[in-house]
């Protein structure tokens, strides 16, 4: 059953979406701390110039954020993205139960975000995390399209199986584990990391192209588990 926006109103705090809590690996050793072309022909399903403009000139807030993917997912019938990384491409279906998270991240899509971000923490047979950068670039854009959270949706027994994509929590003043927008996770786990069931949002999995994923979960790391090679998202494509 689809929440009104009003259901989360209570829920929304004002933090900076700049801090963000990952998931934690289930280890009984001490725990690692997980902070942090070409055009496609258009369908009718494309937005339209106008839409785009309109979308372009708007920004996000702790008061709107809701209002606007609760009217933005009515409208959304695609549910895949593809992310193309100089390490290869892989494909994503999105659930359509869980709107919110969804249509954030095809906006996200859309607007070019994830466009040269990176995969900037990898956590061996735990998960991939992307969606940020130490590039000016990102921040610039996170500022354009504003600053809000997402509150959690946990409750339809979605599971963090390998390949499911899942959504990091701020941490800052967060007791709500409401969910910082601009990043994703990737669980590599083998069969999953079932132990984040509950704190964060399962909001679709890789259907094409897991072989890519674990590739990137095999590059060697610094401090932070930072990738030493850079792992960039080139293009984010809604299919």
């Amino acid at each position: 059953m689809l929440l009104r926006p009003s259901d989360f109103t209570t829920l929304l705090l004002i933090v900076c979406i700049s801090c963000g809590e990952s998931p934690k690996k289930n280890t009984d050793k001490v725990e690692e701390k997980i902070v942090k072309t070409d055009t496609l022909p258009k369908t009718e399903n494309d937005p339209s110039p106008e839409e785009l403009e309109e979308e372009q000139a708007f920004v996000l807030t702790e008061e709107n954020a809701i209002d606007f993917f609760f009217n933005y997912q009515k409208e959304l019938k695609k549910n895949k993205v593809r992310l193309t990384t100089n390490m290869g491409s892989f494909t994503l279906e999105l659930y359509d139960d869980v709107p919110y998270h969804k249509a954030n991240f095809i906006y996200l899509a859309r607007k070019n975000y994830f466009d040269s971000t990176q995969f900037h923490r990898v956590v061996k047979d735990f998960i991939i995390q992307g969606g940020n950068s130490d590039d000016r670039r990102t921040a610039k854009k996170r500022a354009d399209i504003g600053r809000y959270l997402l509150p959690p949706d946990t409750k339809k027994g979605h599971k963090h199986h390998r390949g499911t994509i899942s959504m990091p929590s701020s941490e800052t003043d967060n007791p709500h584990k409401l969910a910082s927008p601009y990043e994703f996770f990737i669980v590599v786990t083998n069969p999953g990391s079932y132990h984040l069931d509950g704190s964060y949002t399962p909001f679709g999995r890789v259907i094409e192209g897991m072989d890519v994923v674990d590739a990137i979960n095999k590059v060697p790391v610094g401090d932070g588990d930072w990738p030493w090679k850079s792992v960039y998202i080139l293009k984010a494509e809604v299919l």
